[in-house]
């Protein structure tokens, strides 16, 4: 067995835990190779590493105070409305919308900004005429749990030279964070229009042509697959919702029943774990043809961004679950584009979790709301999306009725 030296290299998955507002986040990281002489990492985790062995994993706190990117009061910033701009669209308004993410190359004048500056910067609302933005990174001011898992060890090979990576600050760059609620008010994903599509024809057009196609690679279908079978129970009533010819469950999975429902016959009929099959367009009527109380387990899997009236389809879902059932919903950043929402293009890959988690959190009678991330992994040989490096980013959220 492979043991890890304070020189080594190896394939390690870092992961973030932490909590905000009753949610409980995970965001995790493939890092590909990690060498713990050369790179730089959390003392702490540096040390718990060494020695440890291929499969094995430690997990290390890292305080608010310690975080590389800590919260400061003066990244709170005040601006006039005419100091807010694409940098390239100066006459064009831009609507800005409670708690939501901006680039901070679009505010003008601000100290430290610049125009192709793209970190974040989050709408907190309006103070005198101004508006208000915070610059702070978006895990600023929590507490966080850091774990590394080994996922391989490389022979050693001791290298002096090359590109040193800060892993934390590569993990919790580009979006965690993002997801959560700001000071725990809701974010304003639901105005303006946002569920307009570019073609606004009925589904039941679009979706006439079976397509026995893989929407998202193997490696981030896997992942889906492993996390519904740690949430939901062998021998649960389930449903498929907005599903078609796979359903994304381990095969291992002893339901109890699985109604698949979706919008093409032939689709639905390929599906060889279903034992009921239902045509039915949520578009056209968001109310489920079931009884109250019929399901301990609903998934809707690469579906949810194509909801015109999400909220009543949760609504719908909260009632026909079983009281303790699970609703669990699976996405990446790959989607038909003509049929998804306006504002789901218009999101940052977080934002869009951070909207499916405000749809829990305006349905009522949900908890024990949970999400978590992955990015990173390698694309699998099988995919025929060779020219991209990474396997596609698996976001998932999930929650219990009371």
């Amino acid at each position: 067995m492979k043991t890890l030296d304070k020189e080594g290299r190896a394939v390690i998955e870092f992961t973030v835990e932490w909590q905000n507002g009753g949610v409980q986040y995970k965001d995790s990281l493939w890092a590909d190779p990690v060498n713990l002489w050369r790179d730089s990492l959390l003392p702490d985790l540096a040390a718990a590493l060494a020695g440890k062995n291929q499969g094995e994993h430690v997990t290390v706190p890292v305080p608010a105070n310690s975080f590389h990117a800590p919260y400061q009061t003066n990244r709170l910033v005040r601006v006039r409305s005419d100091q807010v701009y694409h940098p390239e669209k100066h006459q064009e308004t831009l609507d800005l919308e409670y708690g939501r993410y901006y680039p901070q190359g679009y505010l003008h004048g601000v100290s430290g900004v610049f125009s192709d500056t793209f970190s974040p910067a989050r709408y907190v609302g309006q103070e005198k005429g101004y508006h208000l933005f915070d610059l702070n990174h978006p895990l600023a001011g929590h507490d966080l749990s850091l774990s590394a898992s080994i996922v391989e060890i490389y022979d050693t090979q001791l290298e002096r030279g090359g590109r040193c990576e800060d892993w934390l600050e590569r993990l919790c760059a580009d979006g965690p964070g993002m997801q959560a609620r700001y000071h725990g008010q809701s974010s304003a994903f639901f105005a303006s229009q946002p569920f307009d599509r570019a073609d606004g024809s009925s589904d039941t057009l679009f979706y006439q042509g079976q397509r026995m196609v893989h929407h998202l690679d193997s490696t981030a279908r896997t992942a889906i697959t492993e996390q519904y079978g740690r949430i939901i129970t062998q021998g649960s009533r389930g449903l498929d919702l907005m599903g078609s010819w796979e359903s994304h469950l381990p095969r291992n999975l002893d339901l109890q029943q699985l109604i698949v429902l979706g919008m093409n016959k032939e689709e639905l009929a390929a599906n060889t774990m279903a034992t009921e099959r239902v045509v039915h367009d949520l578009n056209q009527n968001p109310l489920l043809p079931f009884a109250d109380n019929s399901f301990d387990a609903i998934m809707c899997t690469a579906s949810i961004e194509y909801l015109i009236n999400p909220l009543l389809v949760f609504q719908e879902i909260h009632r026909v679950l079983q009281p303790g059932g699970v609703l669990a919903l699976a996405f990446s950043n790959r989607w038909f584009p003509p049929k998804a929402i306006k504002i789901w293009t218009r999101l940052h890959e977080f934002e869009r979790l951070a909207m499916v988690l405000e749809m829990f959190h305006r349905t009522p009678g949900f908890q024990d709301l949970a999400a978590l991330s992955r990015r990173g992994l390698p694309r699998p040989d099988d995919d025929p999306h060779w020219e991209l490096p990474f396997s596609d980013p698996v976001y998932m959220a999930w929650g219990r009725k009371e």
